[in-house]
């Protein structure tokens, strides 16, 4: 992803801690105190610019979201539409998906989404893609028994390998979809990638996983 250089970016993202989380690392197993509540938390990877999980905190509001991103020009996008709104049950991290296991304690997550994430095609990246297994391993730490994966993509290289990597590593398959806009899924809120390619004709991929008790 080519990513524009906003250089006032950072500066915003410091002024809004109601949203954007200074440091997580202090929040682990202790995010009930930050949200204030016992609610589940879902957690994004790669949230870009924001509109799945600012959309998802607007739809279920007895939900905690938090999103995930490591940008500072576009997680600031994301920080713009959630000043729109009123969403308590909201956070934002700027940090790398490989670092969820620093912020958050076993079991700590109820799910967890995967959208659109970075293909990164060549061979020698393959441990950069999301769905690698040095990423599933972290995912698995923080999520509970048979915790679940929701993961959409546009680009069948990625879906494929990340079945392949899913199946590998022992996750359960819960469903399937290479056509999700012509499925009976429900599909909730879509990313601004998802909108993009949709009204393209372009198919969407689906999947739902989950990690063996």
């Amino acid at each position: 992803m080519r990513v524009r250089h906003k250089p006032w970016a950072k500066d915003l993202l410091n002024e809004h801690p109601e949203y954007v989380v200074q440091a997580p690392e202090d929040l682990k197993g202790e995010w009930e105190s930050e949200f204030k509540n016992t609610h589940p938390i879902h957690l994004e990877v790669g949230s870009g610019k924001g509109q799945f999980i600012v959309g998802m905190a607007k739809k279920f509001p007895d939900i905690n979201f938090i999103g995930i991103e490591m940008f500072d020009s576009v997680l600031v996008t994301a920080l713009q539409r959630a000043l729109e709104e009123d969403l308590p049950n909201l956070r934002l991290i700027r940090t790398d998906g490989r670092k969820v296991s620093e912020y958050f304690a076993s079991g700590e997550v109820e799910q967890l989404y995967l959208n659109f994430s970075d293909p990164w095609p060549k061979k020698r990246h393959a441990k950069r893609r999301l769905t690698h297994k040095n990423f599933l391993s972290a995912y698995e730490n923080i999520l509970p028994k048979e915790g679940r994966i929701q993961f959409k993509t546009d680009n069948q290289g990625l879906f494929e390998y990340s079945l392949c990597s899913m199946s590998q590593y022992g996750m359960i398959f819960d469903n399937i979809s290479l056509d999700l806009h012509h499925s009976d899924i429900d599909n909730h809120v879509m990313t601004e990638y998802e909108e993009k390619f949709s009204k393209k004709g372009q198919r969407i991929n689906y999947l739902l996983a989950h990690f063996k008790a």
